[in-house]
């Protein structure tokens, strides 16, 4: 079920709106004249993105809020409906990351990126649900990346807690829908590369300059793709051809794949400059109230890289009819 209003009458809740999609997202739903409530551990990127989204239209409310701790959480719910009178649509969208092989990340640092991602995100659903039952539906939208779906070496933190999100908003819409609750919808976005401060903000522990993986893509796509999620709810809903194209791929065939993706994002996810291991952004905040990470260099690659993936997708199709063909004759 959509939302109940048009946007220039709703009251949506970002987390992690202080830079990246959640920023861009922000900014997208204040031109549509939304109210939006922006949540994120950096209150003064915070007022920065609110006063950007108030010279857009829109209305906003700048609420400090750690992911992590429910009873925050919750504030922030609370908050948002004695503003704005209701929450009519919630966008979970915190995220931090920790990349390195996965024997040589600090157990301390997986912990918080379980805690951030996959907590952040059920605290969210929480909080969200009554406030929009209360509103008579609505629309919940977990970010929960391409790597929802597909895997890629160094990011065993972030690949663990972007598939249990997907996991987790099956169920609770399945719960929904059983107990009587279907005029709320829960979707789940699955973006690939995304030009945003996320990998100058990881941890890392890999001795190497991060890169995120081409084709990269502009935040804003997100930030469109959930607008419409909210104005026409679906289960899932990709940003970015590459990812539409990486699932197909990884349906098709699974395993040739995951040798595929795995040789090429250890390829393409480090530069040749030399870095000490650090912990980012998992602890401390320092987020700057940005959309983009500086990556314009790399989009440049998106039409040679995409052109790479079709021709691995060509090659899966192949080798997927040859499997079922080469079934087929055994089974004879």
């Amino acid at each position: 079920m959509p939302l109940t209003r048009s946007l220039d009458d709703s009251t949506v809740v970002i987390t992690g709106a202080s830079s990246g999609i959640g920023t861009a997202t922000a900014y997208a739903l204040a031109r549509r004249g939304a109210a939006v409530v922006l949540a994120a551990r950096s209150e003064p990127a915070l007022r920065q993105v609110a006063q950007h989204c108030r010279q857009l239209g829109g209305r906003a409310l700048a609420v400090p809020t750690d992911v992590t701790d429910l009873e925050s959480v919750q504030q922030l719910a609370d908050r948002a409906a004695a503003e704005f009178g209701r929450i009519d649509a919630w966008v979970n969208n915190a995220a931090v990351g920790v990349v390195g092989l996965f024997d040589e990340i600090p157990v301390a640092e997986f912990r918080r990126v379980v805690e951030v991602n996959l907590l952040g995100t059920v605290h969210g659903i929480k909080a969200a649900l009554p406030h929009l039952g209360a509103a008579g539906g609505g629309v919940l939208v977990n970010n929960a990346s391409v790597l929802a779906e597909v895997a890629m070496p160094y990011q065993s933190a972030y690949n663990a807690t972007k598939h249990g999100i997907r996991g987790l908003a099956d169920t609770v819409r399945q719960e929904l829908r059983v107990t009587g609750r279907g005029q709320i919808s829960i979707c789940t976005v699955l973006p690939a590369t995304m030009d945003t401060p996320f990998f100058r903000h990881a941890a890392n522990h890999s001795g190497r300059e991060l890169l995120p993986p081409p084709p990269v893509y502009p935040p804003e796509l997100v930030a469109e793709t959930i607008v419409r999620l909210l104005r026409r709810p679906r289960r899932e809903a990709y940003a970015g051809g590459a990812a539409r194209l990486l699932g197909l791929q990884w349906r098709l065939a699974p395993a040739l794949v995951e040798r595929t993706l795995g040789w090429y994002a250890h390829r393409t996810q480090f530069g040749p400059g030399a870095r000490v291991d650090s912990s980012g952004s998992v602890f401390h905040a320092d987020a700057e109230g940005r959309r983009n990470g500086g990556w314009h260099g790399r989009r440049r690659q998106l039409v040679r890289m995409t052109a790479a993936f079709g021709l691995a997708a060509a090659g899966t199709a192949v080798g997927t009819m040859a499997a079922i063909t080469r079934r087929s004759r055994l089974a004879r």
